[in-house]
């Protein structure tokens, strides 16, 4: 199962907005992907309240993994956007 290690970028964490972002881009990435940090349990990264609770802050290390045909290229896209500052990107 292909995953992917980042560091959260987003100087509030995967909080509000930079969640519904990612959670959004997950949903629509094509495969099952989840997320965990830590030694935590992996969660749906579909999932906003799922994702939130992981309380993921700037700078924390969380592990991407997905599974099924594309998911090398979907967990690439979500790697990135974690890594960026996503509460400074514009609606």
């Amino acid at each position: 199962m292909p995953q992917r290690t980042v560091t959260i970028g987003s100087k509030v964490g995967l909080h509000a907005r930079p969640a519904a972002l990612f959670t959004q881009a997950a949903a629509g990435a094509g495969v099952k992907v989840t997320i965990s940090k830590g030694d935590g349990p992996a969660v749906d990264a579909a999932s906003i309240l799922r994702v939130m609770t992981l309380a993921a802050r700037f700078g924390d290390e969380v592990t991407l993994a997905a599974e099924g045909e594309g998911a090398d290229a979907a967990l690439d896209r979500l790697a990135a956007m974690l890594a960026s500052d996503l509460d400074a990107v514009q609606a």
